[in-house]
C-alpha cells in the first residue's frame, strides 16, 4: 500500500517509515523540517520512502503528497508543553488547522484510511482510587501545593491519599495543557472527518516514546531527551518534583509497528469510525526509576532531584494498553531495561 506519513523525517515518524518499508509498504514523506524538531537535513533519509518536504497546512503541498496514496499516517504535531502560553497559536496553527487541511484533502481525494499519532495527554491526570469513595478524578495541582512539596492528588471529596491506576479509553478527557487541548482536537476533526465521509480512523494514544533519533534538549522535547541530552554533556540528570511520577515509557520501535499494524487492520473496521487506542508498554515506572536507568547505562553522574515543578504536568499518567493487544495483537518487543541501554548510547537528532 502507498502510505503518506505527514512528519515523516521525524522521530516517531521516521521509524514508521521504516516498519512500513521493511513490510512491502511505500511510505511517502511529508515533511516541514520545523527547527524545534530538526537542527537540520534528516541524518539518514530511509531509501524506500519518497520524499516531500513542504508543511502539512498548505493545501496544494497536501494535495500533491496525496497522489496515488491509500492511507495517511499522521505524525506532524508540534508537541510537547513549549515555552509558555505565548506558543499556543503556534501548537493550534501546526496540530489543529494543519490536520484539518489534511482532513479536508483527503476528503476531496476519496481516501479513507486514517491513522493519527494522539497521545494520553489528552485525560489529564490518571485513574485515581479513594479508600472511602472509590474512583475519583482530582482538579489541576494547586500552586501552592507543588511549591511546598504537596505533589500527589487528594481525594477532591475527603482529602485522603489516593492510589493511582491505569486509564483505559473509556476515561473522561480532561486536557491539562495547550499541547494537550491540541491533541484532542485533533482526535475529534478525525471523528467528525471520519462520520461525513466515511471514512475508518485510530488515534493511537503515545505514552512517553523514546528511543533513538528523538530530539535533543529543546522547550518541545520529553523527559527522556532531557536527561538523555544532560548526560551526553556529562551532567547529571535534573529531576522534577520528587521523581515519584508515574509514566508508561514505551519504545519507539514499538509504537512504529502499532501504526503499521493499525493501518493493515483498517479492512476489519467499520466505517464512520474514530477508535482510540492507548498505546503504551503496559509497564509503568518512575520518572526517577527512568532517570537513574539512564544515567546508569550512560556510566554518567546520578540524577539530581531538584524539587521544582512546572504547572500544567500532571503526576501520574498510565493507562491500559490491553484493547490495543486484543484488538491488533499487538506486544511491546522492548523491555525497559534493554531499551534505556540502547538509548544511553544512541544519537541524538540535532545533537
Amino acid at each position: 500500500m502507498r502510505v503518506l506519513v505527514t512528519g515523516g523525517a521525524g522521530f516517531v515518524g521516521s521509524h514508521i517509515v521504516d516498519a512500513l518499508a521493511a513490510r512491502g509498504h511505500d511510505p511517502v514523506v511529508l515533511d516541514a523540517l520545523l527547527p524545534a524538531a530538526h537542527s537540520g537535513p534528516p541524518p539518514s533519509p530511509p531509501g524506500a520512502a519518497e520524499w516531500l518536504h513542504g508543511d502539512v497546512r498548505d493545501r496544494e503541498t497536501v494535495a500533491r503528497a496525496l497522489d496515488g496514496v491509500g492511507a495517511v499516517c499522521h505524525q506532524a504535531a508540534m508537541v510537547g508543553l513549549g515555552k509558555d502560553f505565548a506558543d499556543a497559536p503556534d501548537y493550534v496553527a501546526c496540530n489543529d488547522l494543519g490536520t484539518a487541511v489534511l482532513l479536508a484533502a483527503m476528503a476531496e481525494a476519496r481516501i479513507d484510511r486514517l491513522v493519527l499519532a494522539g497521545s494520553m495527554v489528552v485525560y489529564g491526570e490518571g485513574r485515581y482510587d479513594c479508600p472511602a469513595h472509590g474512583p475519583v478524578r482530582p482538579g489541576p495541582r494547586a500552586e501552592d501545593d507543588l511549591a511546598a512539596g504537596r505533589f500527589e492528588p487528594r481525594c477532591p471529596r475527603c482529602g485522603a491519599a489516593l492510589t493511582p491506576g491505569l486509564v483505559g479509553e473509556e476515561a473522561p478527557t480532561d486536557p491539562r495543557n495547550v499541547y494537550a487541548t491540541t491533541k484532542l482536537a485533533q482526535e475529534h476533526l478525525a471523528a467528525s472527518w471520519a462520520r461525513t465521509t466515511g471514512g475508518r480512523a485510530v488515534s493511537l494514544r503515545y505514552h512517553n516514546v523514546y528511543g533513538p533519533r528523538m530530539p535533543r534538549d529543546t522547550p518541545y522535547a520529553g523527559v527522556a531527551s532531557l536527561f538523555r541530552s544532560a548526560l551526553a554533556r556529562g551532567l547529571a540528570p535534573r529531576v522534577f518534583e520528587d521523581g515519584g511520577q508515574r509514566r508508561d515509557f514505551v519504545h519507539v520501535r514499538d509504537v512504529a509497528a502499532a501504526n503499521a499494524l493499525a493501518l493493515e487492520a483498517f479492512d476489519d473496521r467499520a466505517p464512520a469510525t474514530l477508535t482510540p487506542y492507548n498505546t503504551g508498554s503496559g509497564d509503568p515506572r518512575t520518572v526517577g526509576e527512568m532517570a537513574s536507568a539512564l544515567a546508569t547505562a550512560h556510566g554518567g553522574p546520578a540524577p539530581v532531584v531538584t524539587g521544582e515543578y512546572r504547572l500544567g504536568d500532571v503526576r501520574h499518567i498510565t493507562a491500559d494498553p490491553s484493547r490495543l493487544r486484543a484488538d491488533l495483537g499487538w506486544r511491546p518487543a522492548v523491555g525497559f531495561a534493554e531499551g534505556m541501554a540502547e538509548f544511553a548510547t544512541s544519537e541524538l537528532r540535532g545533537a
